[in-house]
This record gives C-alpha cells, structure tokens and sequence, in this order.
C-alpha cells in the first residue's frame, strides 16, 4: 500500500481536539487491553512490558519531514494502534516533539501503567493527556478492558490518582459507558465517588460510535447517556461535531486504505474525505471496498464502517 508515512497518520479528526495528526510508536495492535469495545478488533499482541519498538530518532525524523507540508494541527496525538505508554521511548519521544513544534502534544492512553513511575514522568513532559477510566473495580475491569494478565485495576487506579496530582498539563479522562455493563444508576453513583480523588480537567462520556470487537459491547440508551453528563458533569462526545480527514497519498483509493489501517471510518466520513479531494464517483469506490478482501467492511447501526483486516 501506497504511504509516505510509517509511523505518522492522519491528520484525522478528533471531536475532542480539532485536527490532529497521529504518532504511532507502537507495533498494530500492540496493547495491555483488548477492551470489548475497541475499533481496531481484538489484540493481536498483548503484552503489559514496555519495548523500545523503533528508534525514537525514526519517529523524529519522520515528523520533521512531515512539518515541510505545513498542514494546519490543533494538536499532535500520540496513540498509534494500541497503547503508546509500552512505548520506553516515549520520554524522549515527547521532548524531541515538544522541540520541533508549538502545536500541543497529547497522549491517549488506557492508562494501564501508570503505576509506573517511569510512565509518570514520560507522561509529564506532554500538553494533554487522556486516560481511560472504564472501569470501577477488578469485575468491571476484567469485563470491559480485559487486561493483561499482570495489569490489576487497584495498581491502574492508584497510578491514575498519583499522575493526577503530579501533572501540570490538562489531565481529560474518558469513560467508554457500555449498556448493562457500567451505566447503571449503580454504576454511575461508583464511577462519581472515584472522581473527587483525581485532579483532572475534563471528564469526557464516550460510547461504541463504531463497530466494536464484540457485538455485545452495546450503546447505552440516550437517557443513561444524559443521566452520566449530569452526574458526573462530563462532556458527550457524541453531542461533538467532527471534521473530515486527511492523507497526503496521492492515489485516492489507497488514501482511503492507508486512512483506515489505523482510524476506522464510516461511509459518511468516506463522502466527505473523497469531495474534499473534488471525487464524485464515491458509489464506485465504496463498491471497490466491498469487494477488497482486505477490507472490512460492517453494517453497524445502519450506517457502514469500513476497516482494515
């Protein structure tokens, strides 16, 4: 497949942070979780041990290439297809990003080894970032994030707090709230005696808006959803507008491809990514995905989502 980029993807929009271009440190599917509800699918490589997968300095020079096209960011995520925290480079890779450009760094992470001191101080170095907290005790924990075997939700939740009142950037959680598993009344009386002991900025509700790795990882209903804002005073990223994406490939069809390797998107956000290239055949490439066998290509809620195996 056509890509000028390894290790940068996008910029792809996000409905948190505007237009952000992505920085995978990590190999596919590399994490200490296979949540039920994640885009990507099941975890092809699970692992809690943090590796230096690639030079920093790849990573580096691959960004500075990419400041040569000056295309307008709100903020530079590093996130990759997994966990970026089993990143050991990540310290590192932060200051030398924070270096080159002005634009915010952030850091979306399951928040699995914040336990770790190390991690901790990696994690010091960005502008933004956003942990996932899905989970309040081991059961739920288990169910929903189905961890490593090594990670423990009371080390997560402990970390979680320390970085907490440790870091000086913005610190935005994000609950993925999942119908009959953690938004319940119950549930959500748990997840509000947790949060006076973090120190955070944001509390963001987040919910499967794409095919997740098992069917039975549900949408709660719009009234748990509003009941989670109020008690919780958190945000609905579905009540978010998003933008259109990005790639500097050329040929449109394997712009496509290379978009969906890491970021799954939906035919809505197909259309919009192929007029803002002047493209109005769009059946026909929709067709040509179908047909791909390396595609997936999934009917969920009534709206297609098209996916890299």
């Amino acid at each position: 497949m056509e890509n000028s980029y390894k290790f940068l993807f996008g910029p792809v929009p996000s409905r948190r942070m505007g237009i952000s271009l992505g920085v995978s440190p990590i190999p596919e599917r590399t994490c200490s979780y296979s949540c039920i509800y994640c885009q990507l699918g099941r975890t092809k490589h699970m692992q809690s041990e943090r590796k230096l997968f690639m030079p920093v300095q790849d990573i580096v020079d691959e960004f500075i290439h990419y400041q040569k096209s000056l295309q307008k960011l709100d903020v530079i995520s590093i996130v990759g297809e997994g966990e970026p925290t089993l990143y050991s480079g990540l310290d590192e890779l932060i200051k030398e990003i924070k270096r080159i450009s002005d634009v915010p760094a952030a850091v979306i992470t399951n928040g699995s080894l914040l336990a770790d001191e190390a991690v901790q101080n990696a994690l010091l170095g960005a502008d933004i970032v956003l942990p996932s907290m899905d989970a309040y005790d081991e059961e739920t924990f288990r169910k929903i994030n189905r961890p490593h075997f090594s990670v423990k939700y009371e080390d997560t939740q402990r970390g979680l707090i320390e970085f907490s009142h440790k870091y000086k950037g913005q610190l935005w959680l994000e609950i993925m709230l999942l119908a009959g598993i953690n938004d319940d009344d119950a549930s959500l009386d748990k997840f509000a005696a947790i949060l006076p002991k973090i120190k955070y900025d944001r509390v963001y509700i987040n919910t499967p808006v794409r095919p997740p790795a098992e069917s039975f990882a549900e949408c709660p209903s719009k009234e748990q959803i509003q009941k989670a804002v109020e008690k919780l005073s958190g945000i609905s990223i579905d009540m978010l507008s998003t933008g259109s994406f990005f790639s500097d490939v050329t040929d449109h069809y394997e712009a496509i491809k290379s978009i969906c390797q890491r970021h799954p998107m939906n035919s809505f956000e197909l259309e919009t990514f192929l007029a803002s290239r002047n493209v109005t055949d769009t059946e026909n490439y929709k067709k040509r995905l179908e047909q791909d066998p390396q595609m997936n290509c999934i009917n969920y809620k009534g709206i297609v989502t098209y996916q890299l195996r």
